[in-house]
């Protein structure tokens, strides 16, 4: 076993089926950490109280950032119902764990409304953004890197 947990990890990158439509997106990195003892896997949207699966969710008017500072909100993509509380709940939960433990990095999934670090959907658009709890942590220093995105092929819409 591992002497001190090293890492946080998006909990869907470990293997979990945590994503909104109750699937993973396993890495083998991040599977590895955890098998290890070196990560503890988590997710912040079943963190803040929603279920699994669950209605996916995209910005309105911006990204993480701008929720934070109440400029923008997450609705479901379905019934348009308004989860922003949801999302910063759960953003608030992983902050509160990484000051417990201390994590020299957290791994996170991007293109995700919570865990994304450099991409999001915003208004239909996958889009340069971050998600609530990456800018969250960003915000108050803690070192973060996002994985798996599909950002880099340029803006796209949601299927």
């Amino acid at each position: 076993m591992a002497d001190k947990i090293r890492y946080i990890v998006s909990a869907c990158l470990a293997g979990m089926h945590t994503r909104y439509d109750g699937g993973a997106t396993e890495d083998p990195e991040v599977m590895e950490l955890v098998k290890r003892g070196l990560a503890i896997p988590l997710c912040p949207e079943q963190l803040g109280g929603l279920s699994t699966p669950r209605e996916p969710a995209e910005f309105r008017g911006g990204d993480g950032n701008d929720v934070l500072e109440g400029r923008a909100r997450l609705v479901g993509l379905e019934t348009g119902e308004d989860k922003t509380l949801n999302f910063l709940k759960g953003a608030r939960e992983v902050l509160r764990i990484a000051e417990l433990v201390k994590p020299e990095e957290i791994i996170l999934k991007e293109d995700s409304p919570s865990c994304g670090l450099r991409c999001v959907y915003i208004d239909g658009v996958l889009q340069k953004g971050s998600g609530v709890t990456a800018a969250l942590l960003v915000r108050k220093g803690v070192k973060v890197r996002g994985v798996q995105s599909r950002c880099e092929k340029g803006p796209s819409k949601q299927v």
